[in-house]
């Protein structure tokens, strides 16, 4: 995905709630690739938004949540710059999903390790390659995953590496796994709070910084904490793409670019 579809995905995301169960997002992932008309409809950027999301709600209501439901509406919405960009959005939003299941930075790093480990187990042994990418029913894709992986990875790496199996979407599974890890990857930056104070925090402080960031972004945040003379004051906080700057510096940048105008 790239230009107006890439940030279709972000507006879209923002609205991924808390509970949305990733098993419903693949399975409408895989409607939409078995679907080709279905999918052209819901992404053409000639159909109003409104009536898009009518047909989502229509089609998806009683069989799945509603945030499942609400959420592939939402989506419809969007402009898409190609119909398989909407089909991927909703396979990353899956991804997402079933991620947001592994919590904090800790078991984010034991998921990509188990994700990796599994990648490399596949390219080393081209029986067990073949076997999960042959002309297989996805369901027994699912059972041999389970029982070689079942007790050996987390119960979210294991719904995960079984959701791509099922999934391949003409994809290589190496290549469905490296997607995954990056999504990881991305999601473990944005748990970390980069502070910059003019002079150390306290650690009651950083307590209080960190339970104030945590109930605003849902996730446990990591500090760390940097002292940088030039804030001036007060404190500037980067989690992943987003500042949030409360510093002297910054403030008097703005009143100089305000008398500079």
């Amino acid at each position: 995905m790239r230009g107006a579809s890439r940030a279709s995905y972000a507006s879209v995301r923002e609205q991924l709630a808390s509970g949305t169960s990733g098993d419903e997002l693949f399975a409408v992932t895989g409607l939409l690739d078995a679907e080709h008309g279905l999918r052209r409809a819901l992404s053409d950027p000639g159909k109003p938004a409104a009536e898009k999301a009518a047909v989502t709600h229509q089609l998806l209501r009683g069989k799945v949540s509603s945030a499942t439901e609400n959420l592939t509406a939402a989506a419809t919405e969007q402009r898409w710059g190609s119909p398989s960009d909407l089909s991927d959005a909703v396979e990353e939003l899956a991804i997402e999903a079933t991620v947001a299941g592994a919590g904090g930075k800790q078991q984010l790093d034991d998921l990509e390790d188990d994700l990796f480990r599994f990648s490399r187990l596949v390219a080393a042994e081209p029986d067990l390659r073949q076997a999960l990418t042959g002309d297989v029913p996805a369901a027994g894709k699912q059972s041999l995953v389970a029982d070689l992986l079942r007790s050996k990875v987390s119960p979210v790496a294991l719904t995960l590496i079984s959701q791509l199996v099922a999934h391949p979407r003409g994809r290589s599974l190496t290549a469905s796994l490296d997607l995954a890890a990056g999504i990881i990857a991305k999601r473990r930056e944005q748990l970390i709070a980069v502070v910059r104070s003019a002079g150390p925090l306290s650690d009651a402080q950083q307590q209080r910084l960190a339970r104030a960031l945590e109930a605003a972004y849902g996730h446990e945040i990591h500090l760390n904490v940097v002292i940088d003379p030039a804030v001036m004051g007060g404190i500037s906080i980067q989690i992943g793409d987003e500042l949030i700057d409360g510093t002297a510096a910054s403030q008097l940048a703005a009143v100089r670019r305000k008398l500079a105008s």
